[in-house]
């Protein structure tokens, strides 16, 4: 039997707490209000499901530590982010110390729902403090809660928390209500909460997360088996009876006054989740949300583009010229300029999706986008991962943990990498800029319609992937659209800031040292071995990422490429917006991608052997197709291998993403060669 849920000892003036609670509760509020900036964000080992910590102290200078658990709605799992949440407070997890205490964040306005939570967690035998948030909204509509009635009913305290008023009686309340109980008995309380959670635990297969012998889970079917006998229908009758206690107890507190305001929730619902209206209202909040992406981000972007070209040429001027100073200009900062550039994006992106969560319109979102995604057999849920992957596949990928089916959440990763990211804007850009001359009439609706184009197709072939995972190797029952509908609430920025904060230095720690070593490799590939007196050109030609090129030319000739876009396909590798910076150098265009127009005329004056030119309208729109529909990025496929702790299944979607761009790309050029297209 494992051992769990040991009692800390009461010597130490430290305490270790669980905070828990229903999505939407308000439970990230209260740990930005009891830590501040004292915050630590990483993942729990083997599973890329955030992990947020911090500490405070007590009101006697006591060290409190707080663990933000993953919200859930009850403790028997229906996702990654509900099992991690279900086996810390169960303490099956070495990497996370068992909780003295839980607080249980409870939403005033949906108490009757929220006690579900509650009334289990009450159930382990462990210190719970409820925690009311909402007080304000529900007073606007009429009503209080009688917090010393429900606490009596409980048998826990009940601390009342909004706009940081309660913070001083929750502290209190967390030091004194200990009430450690002997590690025998606490560990004996435990295994018999675990084994009343798994007696209702739907799947079988999830039983196996009470680790605690090899005969639990065989006891666990024998008495399912022996209920089903004797009391036919007792799962469905013992949740009906726990609905009907906790219904009893909100009637006893539940106190109804003069209603004080309309029903702000219900008057904008019937707008922004009517079947026309909705989908207007969510066109001009994805418009808005995507100006600010490629518009607003622009500037900031140039700034720190110009700021590492800068620290390039100082490191250049500064150290002497050598291998070293080329590794550092060329290798690790143009690396970590491909990834901090596109920074400013992945902020806008995150306050965006940070300010949907806290007013509730994500869920609305998700609601209205439930019906399009089902056609394709994907849930509704997928529509948030696949929305962020517009910016970055990582951040897209890492937000599939909110989906329950494990089948589905596969799904979505696949097809997520569709989505164009922002690193492929570059190479639209360059391709747009040679299809078509500067000052060319209607050119900026044309070049408009075009980029719109390489969008619409990575949507249908994530749309058409889907469909095909969810009738082949990725077939499952379709499960119903369940999520809960907040009501609407200003946001409270500090809190969505902070969430900003950490989530682009998470994706910073993750993406950037990733791609940092894949570009120093791919410099010295490019740059070894030496060919001293050679052009720009001659040297990248002789360069391991030359012969590279110049073996992969035979593959790709069909495709309308030559061995200098070989050497591009292979570092884009590292970040799609490298091809550009390869060509510039491939070309002996210097400035990389920020010198569109020379090199523009470059690729223009390109030609092959027999005098026909490279860079054919026709090969420009076949390299914007193979770049949307292919997987070149490594840390996506990084990743990939972490959320899924398989390399199967990122070796799977990198190889069938190439193999249909590579098809794709083919019957594009070879059909326009046949009309003489190019």
């Amino acid at each position: 039997m494992t051992t769990v849920l040991s009692a800390a000892p009461t010597s130490q003036k430290q305490l270790t707490l669980a905070l828990v609670g229903n999505p939407n509760c308000g439970k990230t509020t209260l740990f930005n209000a009891l830590t501040g900036l004292r915050q630590k964000v990483g993942n729990y080992p083997g599973v890329t499901v955030e992990k947020q910590m911090g500490a405070f102290r007590g009101p006697h200078g006591e060290t409190i530590h707080l663990i933000d658990l993953p919200g859930t709605y009850s403790l028997n799992p229906t996702s990654l982010d509900e099992r991690i949440t279900t086996e810390v407070l169960l303490g099956l997890r070495a990497d996370s110390p068992p909780p003295d205490c839980i607080l249980c964040v409870v939403d005033a306005t949906s108490l009757q729902r929220h006690l579900f939570l509650v009334s289990q967690v009450l159930e382990l035998g462990l210190p719970v403090i409820v925690v009311l948030t909402m007080m304000d909204l529900l007073k606007g509509e009429g009503m209080t809660v009688n917090t010393a009635g429900l606490s009596k009913l409980l048998n826990c305290p009940v601390i009342p928390v909004f706009h940081r008023k309660g913070l001083v009686e929750l502290r209190h309340a967390i030091v004194n209500h200990k009430a450690p109980a002997p590690a025998s008995l606490r560990q004996l309380s435990s295994r018999d909460a675990a084994f009343r959670l798994a007696l209702f635990e739907p799947n079988l297969d999830q039983i196996s997360i009470y680790q605690f012998s090899e005969n639990f889970v065989a006891e666990v079917v024998q008495k399912r088996a022996f209920l089903e006998e004797e009391q036919p229908g007792w799962r469905q009758k013992a949740v009906t009876d726990r609905y009907r206690k906790l219904q009893k107890i909100c009637s006893e507190v539940m106190e109804h006054h003069h209603r004080l305001s309309t029903d702000t929730t219900q008057r904008l619902d019937q707008i922004l989740t009517h079947p026309i209206w909705g989908w207007v209202s969510f066109a001009i909040v994805m418009i808005v949300m995507f100006l600010a992406i490629f518009v607003v981000a622009a500037y900031p972007m140039d700034w720190i583009q110009s700021g590492f070209t800068a620290a390039q040429n100082w490191v250049k001027t500064s150290l002497p010229p050598g291998e070293f100073t080329n590794l550092v200009t060329d290798g690790a900062l143009a690396g970590l300029g491909a990834v901090i550039t596109f920074l400013p994006q992945i902020l806008i992106l995150f306050f965006f999706i940070g300010l949907l969560e806290d007013t509730g319109y994500m869920a609305r979102a998700a609601f209205i986008m439930d019906h399009l995604m089902s056609r394709v057999g994907l849930h509704g849920k997928s529509f948030i991962p696949l929305l962020s992957s517009f910016a970055c596949a990582i951040p897209g990928i890492m937000a599939t943990r909110t989906i329950s089916s494990a089948r589905d959440r596969l799904a979505t990763i696949l097809i997520a990498p569709f989505m164009s990211c922002s690193a492929r804007l570059p190479v639209y850009v360059l391709m747009i800029a040679v299809l078509f001359p500067p000052h060319m009439p209607w050119a900026p609706l044309v070049k408009a319609g075009i980029m719109v184009s390489m969008y619409a197709l990575g949507i249908a072939a994530a749309c058409f992937f889907g469909w095909v995972f969810k009738k082949t190797i990725l077939k499952n029952d379709p499960l119903p659209m369940i999520m809960e509908l907040p009501p609407y609430r200003l946001p409270l920025l500090s809190s969505v800031f902070q969430q900003m904060l950490s989530r682009a230095m998470a994706f910073l720690k993750r993406a950037g040292t990733v791609i940092l070593g894949v570009s120093i490799i791919l410099w010295f590939l490019s740059t070894h071995p030496k060919s001293d007196g050679s052009s720009p050109e001659l040297a990248l030609q002789k360069s391991f990422a030359g012969q590279i090129g110049l073996a992969l030319e035979p593959f790709i000739q069909p495709l309308g490429f030559n061995w200098k876009i070989g050497v591009g396909l292979v570092t884009a590798q590292a970040a799609r917006e490298v091809f550009v910076s390869t060509l510039g150098v491939a070309y002996s265009v210097e400035g990389g991608e920020e010198a569109t127009q020379p090199l523009r005329e470059a690729l223009l004056k390109d030609r092959w052997p027999d005098g026909r030119p490279v860079f054919t309208p026709l090969v420009c729109v076949t390299l914007m197709v193979f770049f949307v529909l292919s997987l070149q990025c490594m840390s996506t496929v990084a990743v990939v291998r972490r959320e899924t702790n398989s390399w199967t299944w990122p070796a799977f979607q990198f190889c069938y993403m190439l193999a249909l761009a590579y098809f794709a790309a083919l019957v594009v050029y070879q059909t326009g060669r046949f009309l003489r297209l190019g």
